[in-house]
């Protein structure tokens, strides 16, 4: 009686324990994103410069402290990001080459983080608008800068920053998605007189 006992629970132990189940975390999962339909409005006003923004942003002089007349931010509320507006007159040919030299400096101090960094030519020729598109790829707190320039009396700087911690593979779909916008802006900037 034992023994069959003993045999009935060793086979039941068996067919209990062939199941095949995988026990693996499942990987983690992100929010799904709804991105807005693109529509666009003009930004005029005093600044010396004009471009087209997105509806679903916000637009407003940049008040914090040290801040200078024709400062801005493009913010996008949806996604906790920022584009930075720096506008500079330019009254010597020293004073643009240290803009330049500046802008190239504040996009390679990410390098500590960055994966990679790409400079692309900006050229509109028909409207004046001449500068340099950095896209900087890997953990950094910004993933897209730019400036533009007549070369000769304007000057504007522009960083994209999120108010979150940076993880790049989380965020990417949001950065393609604005940087589509900041190419509108680009394509559409116009100095004034």
């Amino acid at each position: 009686m034992k023994y069959l006992f003993f045999c009935i629970c060793c086979v039941l132990g068996l067919l209990a324990c062939n199941q095949n189940k995988n026990y693996a975390p499942k990987p983690r999962g992100y929010f799904r994103l709804e991105f807005p339909e693109k529509a666009y409005q003009l930004f005029d006003s005093n600044a010396h410069y004009s471009f087209e923004y997105p509806q679903y942003a916000k637009m407003y002089l940049d008040s914090a402290d040290g801040n200078r007349p024709n400062w801005y931010n493009l913010t996008f509320p949806a996604f906790n990001a920022r584009l930075h507006l720096s506008y500079y007159k330019i009254d010597s040919k020293k004073k643009f080459d240290e803009l330049v030299e500046d802008s190239r400096k504040l996009a390679f101090k990410h390098t500590v983080k960055a994966t990679g960094i790409d400079e692309g030519l900006i050229e509109v020729k028909e409207h004046n608008v001449y500068g340099v598109f950095y896209t900087i790829d890997g953990n950094t707190a910004s993933s897209a800068q730019f400036f533009l320039t007549d070369s000769t009396r304007n000057f504007l700087r522009a960083a994209l920053y999120f108010n979150e911690k940076p993880q790049p593979d989380s965020i990417q779909p949001v950065v393609d998605f604005i940087k589509t916008d900041i190419d509108r802006m680009i394509k559409t900037f116009r100095w004034k007189p």
